[in-house]
């Protein structure tokens, strides 16, 4: 499928289910998560915005997206008020089968090696999209950090119908 495709797709309200683990296999958090994406700069952008809690406490966060034409490269700006509290994370990165995988670097300390973050777009079907993130430890080894696992919302006249 197209960028132009996909972003057109991804286009609307969206909620589901957001987990998070802060160590390799153990889930330190599941909570609802309610999302939007809206077309950005008269369309060639997308702009994501989220919001959930993360054990308890709110979260929000927002993530620029776009399809660099010259690279052929999908690239994210990537802010949050818990995991990028700090920084502008960029990440990019190729199509895959159902949407684009990206990575990008975020610092942990002064004078430490960066860690790598990859983040997996994944449009199922027209109504299910799956936002999967992973940390890569510096020498390599990657682990699960985020799963967003969104349907798209019903209108409100639909519901009653």
């Amino acid at each position: 499928m197209s960028h132009k495709a996909l972003f057109e797709q991804l286009v609307g309200k969206w909620e589901g289910t957001c987990r998070t683990w802060f160590e390799p296999g153990k889930l330190a958090d599941e909570s609802k998560v309610t999302g939007e994406f809206t077309k950005g700069v008269n369309g060639p952008f997308l702009r994501h915005t989220y919001a959930s809690t993360i054990q308890g406490r709110p979260r929000h966060g927002e993530e620029t997206i776009a399809f660099n034409s010259v690279t052929k490269t999908f690239q994210i700006s990537w802010v949050d008020d818990f995991h990028m509290n700090y920084a502008i994370m960029f990440s990019q990165g190729g199509a895959s089968e159902h949407g684009f995988v990206v990575r990008g670097e975020y610092d942990v300390e002064a004078n430490q090696p960066k860690w790598g973050w990859k983040t997996e777009f994944s449009l199922l079907d027209h109504d299910h999209l799956t936002i999967t993130a992973y940390n890569i430890h510096p020498e390599g080894m990657e682990a699960k950090a985020v799963e967003t696992t969104y349907r798209r919302a019903l209108k409100a006249d639909n519901a009653e119908h």
